[in-house]
Order: structure tokens, then sequence, then C-alpha cells
């Protein structure tokens, strides 16, 4: 199947590049060299540069223009996503925004997977007041997210391909817990757990080993066996329950409309086929 956001060479070099600034401005911590008693901010730049990267992404991936189909496909979407985050709205880690991003990405390609990562996020920020500093980096998160269920393989089917969708909710809900943690963990100050002994904060002037090392054990205490865990389930319940219907129904739609022929004077095609 034709993907919906035509990815070109230039689109995925632009793509690419985003990614990895995205991906410096949530490691950057710990790549910092700093004295042990420095005051490490929040990277103020980074927040304002994050939706100007998004912006120029979403562009480049929509510069030949989106059909009328694919425009209203990503405005449902978008619209059902804001509606599940809201209704769900992370309670205790139950979130059922992904399982729907993951199938929307795979079954229109990773173009459309990262578009309507990030619109989803945005819009269902604005209807649940959940804007703030965080909101690009679950944009981004999410939009890779999408991406990468756009890149699974394209052959497998029937089950197999339930089971893998699945198995890559299980890694997206770590993964997106995991990065956001990452976001917001460098500007905790004595970090606390009870029944661990230690601080669980960033040392700036630690080596990277050391606060990778601190890092994975905020992690694993604070988030992975509680939310990202309860995240991963509702990922795999919802696909395996919901998945083979609503792959169904947006194969159907992606499959509704097809524009054929050229464009003559008039400004309309040839032949629309439906």
């Amino acid at each position: 199947m034709t993907p919906a956001v035509r990815v070109s060479r230039r689109s995925a070099l632009v793509l690419a590049v985003a990614s990895l600034a995205g991906l410096m401005m949530l490691c950057w911590p710990l790549l910092l060299q700093a004295p042990a008693d420095a005051r490490v901010d929040p990277p103020f730049l980074f927040l304002a540069l994050l939706p100007v990267i998004v912006a120029v992404v979403l562009a480049e991936l929509t510069e030949g223009g989106l059909d009328a189909r694919v425009l209203a496909v990503l405005g449902v979407l978008t619209a059902v996503q804001a509606v599940l985050r809201a209704v769900s709205a992370g309670t205790a880690g139950v979130e059922l925004v992904f399982f729907m991003l993951v199938l929307a990405g795979r079954v229109f390609g990773p173009g459309f997977g990262f578009v309507v990562g990030c619109t989803s996020i945005f819009v269902s920020a604005l209807m649940t007041a959940g804007v703030g500093p965080w909101l690009p980096f679950q944009m981004m998160c999410s939009a890779w997210i999408g991406m990468g269920a756009g890149l699974l393989p394209r052959r497998v089917r029937g089950r197999a391909e339930i089971a893998m969708l699945a198995a890559y909710g299980v890694v997206a809900a770590y993964l997106f817990g995991a990065l956001m943690n990452l976001s917001s963990w460098p500007f905790l100050l004595g970090v606390q757990v009870p029944g661990h002994e230690g601080s669980l904060a960033f040392v700036p002037g630690a080596s990277l080993a050391d606060n990778l090392a601190t890092f994975l054990r905020y992690t694993l205490i604070t988030s992975t066996g509680s939310f990202d865990t309860i995240r991963a389930v509702t990922n795999v319940v919802a696909i395996v329950l919901l998945g083979p219907a609503v792959l169904t129904t947006l194969r159907r739609a992606a499959r509704r409309a097809t524009v054929t022929g050229t464009v003559t004077g008039t400004g309309a095609p040839d032949r629309v086929r439906a």
C-alpha cells in the first residue's frame, strides 16, 4: 500500500536530522561537563527550538500536499486520539492513545505516523490543559512511535502482524516512559525514594557512565515497574482485542478513494475512481 504521506529522500534527511536534534535535546545533560556543585537549569533555548524543528519536519513531509482523503483521515485520527487521551488521562499508566498511534502508523506509513503523533498529542494537550515545557518532548516521542510503526516489515499479516504490533507496543511504552523521564530527571533536586539508600539525582560533575546508571535506577524504581508496565499492558490488550478490526477499518479508509490522471486546464483531474 502506498504511504499516505510520501517521504522523499530530502524529507527523510530532514526527519533524520530532526530526530538527532531531538535526541540531543533529551540526552545533553548526560554529556555535560560541569562542576559537581554547579546548578543545571532547563534548556529554555532547546524548548523554544524543538517546536520549530517539529514544524519544519511537518512542513517538509507535507510539501507535496495532502489530498482530501488523507487530510480527512488525519483530522479524524487526531480527534480520536485526543478523545482517547482525555478519557484515559494516563491514570496509573492507562493510556489508550498509543495503540491507535501504532495502528495508524502501520497502515499509513512512517510519514503519516510522525505527523499524527505530533498533532494528536498537541490537540489532546489543548483539551486537557496539558500544555507545558514537557509538551514538545511528548510530541517528538509520540512522533517517533508513529514513525517506527510505519517502518515495521510490511509483508507480515494476520496473527503474526498483531503479535508484531503488540510487541512493538510494549517496546514503545517503555521507551516513551524512559525518554520522558530523561527530559525532566536532570532538573530534579535531591531525588529520594523510600527503601532506596542514596540519592537518585543527576550529578553534573559525574561521568556519563555514573549518571546513566543513576538514571536507569531512577527509571526502574519510579516508572518502569509501575506506569510504564501498565502502559505496555494497555497497549498489548488494546492491540490484541481491537487491532484486527481497527486495521481493517483503516485499510478500507486508505483505499476508499484513489485519484488518477493528470491535471487539466480546468484544475480538475481527468478521472476520479472511488
